[in-house]
């Protein structure tokens, strides 16, 4: 799904997490050259409204709305204040886009509440943002299509290369790995895990969460890796607009339903067609013939955010 065959967005809400640049910022664009109201989160007010004027900027024949929305994902006590502003002015939430990330900060970032850092932003924010936000979603979507309303997460090729057999190790949410990559790789399995768990408890009310891969991207992602790596992998990098693309995909298209939730999208626009058989047994419960890895998870993550909700 493309500019080329988006079809009008006029009507319906948006929120984009990490919109002030990279693959946020294209698919804010994409969304406001349809039509759309995009609330565009993010830490700093003038990121985003440089952003937003770049944005605005670019040739449309029928814009939409943009709006900045402050919060800072690395800050559990920024969400709720976040989630008042937008529903003092809306009633709506169409799809929530949980785009926003880190990769590999310096060994040792913690979040204002402790927790490292690529964990905190990467899934304790986005959990936390989404759960607040539900009344609003299940409200929309009581007033929607099947699958109309979505949630989209944010999760990784290393979730397929790399992540260790059956997900994860949950004791590494307790004894931090050295390791960022590794820290990073748990962060974005869990994005699939908190995608696969949500679309379980709301699929029955017609709400559609999936997980995607954005692409190889040439993004400001890898700003804190080495410099080694960025030089390696420039030849393989996609623009970010290629990444939006897989977003609103998974976002918009009308070529999956109810029956996806919990799946993972894949470059450019389509369902993974052979995910890892452990990764998918992690995604169900004991009861259900899986391992429970991500239904353990998730109660993780709710211990992690209760106080703040």
């Amino acid at each position: 799904m493309t500019e080329a065959n988006l079809p009008s967005q006029d009507g319906r809400v948006f929120i984009v997490t990490g919109g002030s640049s990279g693959v946020g910022l294209e698919l804010c664009s994409l969304l406001y050259q349809a039509g759309a109201k995009v609330y565009l989160a993010g830490r700093s007010q003038t990121n985003a409204q440089a952003a937003i004027s770049g944005i605005k900027a670019r040739p449309t024949t029928s814009p939409g709305e943009l709006y900045f929305l402050p919060l800072s994902l690395e800050d559990l006590t920024t969400i709720k204040p976040a989630v008042d502003t937008f529903t003092a002015k809306e009633s709506r939430l169409d799809v929530l886009f949980n785009n926003a990330g880190v990769s590999l900060p310096p060994r040792g970032s913690v979040s204002v509440q402790g927790h490292e850092l690529q964990m905190a932003t990467n899934c304790l924010g986005h959990h936390l943002l989404t759960r607040l936000l539900l009344p609003t979603i299940l409200h929309t979507a009581e007033r929607a299509n099947p699958a109309a309303v979505r949630v989209v997460w944010t999760s990784s090729i290393a979730v397929d290369a790399s992540a260790p057999k059956g997900g994860m190790n949950l004791s590494e949410l307790t004894n931090i790995p050295s390791s960022q990559q590794r820290n990073y790789l748990n962060s974005k399995t869990g994005n699939w895990f908190l995608a696969s768990t949500l679309a379980d408890q709301l699929g029955s009310r017609g709400i559609l969460s999936v997980t995607q891969n954005p692409g190889n991207l040439r993004t400001g992602l890898l700003r804190h890796a080495p410099w080694i790596l960025g030089f390696a992998t420039s030849p393989l990098l996609y623009p970010a607009r290629m990444g939006a693309y897989t977003e609103l995909w998974a976002g918009l298209s009308g070529e999956i339903g109810i029956e996806d939730g919990g799946k993972y999208v894949v470059p450019w626009g389509r369902l993974h067609p052979s995910p890892r058989p452990d990764l998918v047994a992690a995604l169900k419960t004991r009861e259900d013939g899986g391992t429970g890895v991500a239904a353990s998870f998730l109660e993780w993550c709710d211990k992690q955010t209760v106080d703040f909700q």
